[in-house]
């Protein structure tokens, strides 16, 4: 089971979301998702929050490494960060990350899609 937009405070996910929200303010909708994607580097940098970028997470099909997919940002080794840049998240967004969330065993993730003219209502929280 996984919660969308879930409740409470998570002051990991709210560092990150404040972040986005400066580069955000600053840049506006509009850009491709890799200007967006460097400029929330240079942010988490600024703020001295560690992430890895465009990390390659291997699926795993019973005892066989299929194949391997490409995540945007690993923040603090345990949130996993999509990045769109379009009018709204599709379910397929959803969906994928969730299965990120799965192939790396992690609990928490953020979808963040610049395109929307207020970034609060881009922001997707999603949780395993």
């Amino acid at each position: 089971m996984y919660d969308v937009n879930i409740e409470g405070k998570d002051l990991q996910t709210e560092k990150i979301i404040n972040a986005a929200i400066e580069v955000h303010r600053i840049l506006g909708p509009g850009f491709l998702e890799s200007i967006y994607e460097e400029a929330l580097c240079y942010e988490l940098n600024l703020r001295n929050i560690k992430f890895e970028r465009q990390l390659l997470a291997p699926v795993k099909y019973k005892e066989l490494i299929i194949n391997k997919q490409r995540l945007d940002l690993i923040v603090e080794n345990n949130v996993i960060v999509e990045i769109k840049a379009i009018k709204k998240i599709p379910e397929i967004a959803v969906a994928q990350t969730l299965s990120y969330l799965k192939a790396m065993q992690f609990n928490k993730a953020l979808i963040i899609n610049f395109g929307m003219k207020m970034l609060t209502s881009g922001i997707k929280r999603l949780s395993l």
